[in-house]
């Protein structure tokens, strides 16, 4: 696969069968190979990958090839987390998302309306207005998913309805579009050996630059504080946005509440609750 889409003859696999997979093409060079979960999500990858890239800003490994089902990238040597590259990291992530998208909803150049986050469907509709873009196309979707798969119980969609209801008040200051990785939780994020920061598989999109950071800050990450602190230095969040956290965490809660279960559907109640309680 690697030889085919690279045009380079492979030495021997590394972490063989699977994907994404370890290759060394002919001269040592390391390269990953990856199977996209679903149609388009490697051509929704690799469009996200080149507009996060083309911003200039955070850095992705390079696609050295692709079709519609695989991708070759480069492998990224990985390190320790460090707390200057952490600093430099929010830098980077603040101009990335000050590099904008055409609207809310808009997919990568290239990219299909019709993508993913992880292996679930994630649609690109347009929309100039955030909180109604945000209750229909990132929370709404997810919660009738949840339900149909048992993770949330009917009367629980409930509690966010009433979030989405609220969400005009909820969502502080308006916001130009973002331009978002989409699915920035600590291991889409890649500590490299050189000491810089790489992100990758991202579900990129236009949206609210609160989402990344709140997402980021979900899962974990190392020196988050440093992350933060080079993220505020470069572009200044909105006053009471620590406030607004558990409304930009709905979107990856109820995403993995649909695919992974029950203990993310309580975790996705926990913070709509928390965002009512304002």
């Amino acid at each position: 696969m690697a030889v085919r889409l690279t045009g380079r003859p492979a030495g021997r696999a590394g972490r063989w069968p699977g994907s994404p997979a370890e290759v060394l093409l002919d001269g040592g060079t390391p390269v990953m190979v990856k199977r996209g979960d679903g149609p388009g999500a490697v051509r929704a990858e690799v469009a996200g990958l080149r507009w996060l890239a083309a911003a200039g800003a955070v850095r992705v490994p390079a696609v050295l090839g692709h079709d519609e089902h695989w991708m070759v990238s480069e492998r990224v040597p990985t390190g320790s987390p460090d707390p200057a590259a952490a600093l430099r990291f929010g830098q980077s992530l603040a101009a990335l998302h000050t590099a904008g998208a055409p609207h809310f909803g808009a997919p990568p150049p290239d990219g299909p309306r019709d993508a993913y986050i992880g292996r679930a469907p994630m649609r690109n509709e347009p929309g100039t207005d955030w909180p109604a873009w945000y209750a229909e196309h990132r929370v709404l979707p997810y919660v009738r998913g949840a339900v149909d798969r048992g993770t949330l119980l009917p009367g629980e969609a409930d509690v966010f309805e009433r979030v989405c209801a609220r969400l005009p008040e909820l969502a502080g200051p308006a916001e130009p579009p973002a331009r978002l990785h989409g699915d920035l939780w600590n291991g889409n994020v890649l500590w490299g050996a050189d000491g810089e920061v790489r992100v990758i598989d991202p579900a990129a999109h236009g949206g609210h630059r609160e989402t990344d950071l709140a997402m980021l800050q979900l899962f974990g990450c190392p020196h988050l504080d440093r992350v933060l602190a080079g993220y505020q230095e470069a572009a200044p969040l909105a006053d009471g946005w620590r406030d607004r956290v558990a409304v930009h965490q709905l979107f990856p809660l109820l995403v993995h509440a649909m695919l992974f279960g029950r203990g993310y559907g309580e975790q996705a109640l926990t913070a709509a609750r928390r965002a009512l309680a304002r």
